[in-house]
């Protein structure tokens, strides 16, 4: 069975809806995060993290967008809305790692007007241990290297975006 990540508002390779984008740096949007939901994790799995990244931002390093970890193994998705601040409706023990607005939360796409498509990757990490060893405060690479060495497998969905 494949490791498959799927949501039911985002198609992959498909626009994402307005809900999704953030509601500052003139965006428009309302900045809730997806449903996300996965299956077929390999053997082994003992948690899971999950990135949303653009790699097309103005920056030379791209955006981090969206960083959860520790999600347990038994967790099958994720609700809309589990990536607002404090993590109330994540599964018990996920934890938010700060994103590039500098917060611990979900923050949704918002390209520069007029330059062009990006591309918004959500990236599903099976890992072999149970919890990541970062501190609380954590930059997102800082988590994606730590997701690197203890990645069994990766699956991943990816919208699209522009103004």
């Amino acid at each position: 069975m494949a490791f498959t990540l799927t949501s039911s508002h985002i198609a992959d390779q498909q626009t994402l809806p307005l809900q999704f984008v953030h509601s500052a740096m003139g965006a428009g949007g309302q900045n809730v995060s997806p449903d996300l939901a996965w299956s077929g994790a390999p053997e082994g799995t003992q948690s899971y993290a999950l990135t949303m990244y653009d790699p097309d931002a103005p920056t030379g390093s791209g955006w981090w967008h969206w960083v959860v970890y520790d999600i347990p193994a038994s967790a099958t998705g994720l609700v809309m809305g589990a990536g607002a601040a404090g993590g109330a409706e994540l599964p018990a023990g996920a934890k938010l790692g700060r994103t590039d607005f500098g917060t611990a939360e979900y923050g949704g796409a918002a390209p520069p007007p007029g330059h062009g498509p990006h591309r918004y990757i959500f990236t599903l990490y099976a890992l072999k241990m149970p919890r990541l060893d970062v501190p609380p405060d954590a930059t997102a690479a800082m988590i994606g290297f730590n997701i690197h060495f203890a990645k069994l497998a990766e699956a991943r969905l990816t919208a699209l975006y522009e103004r």
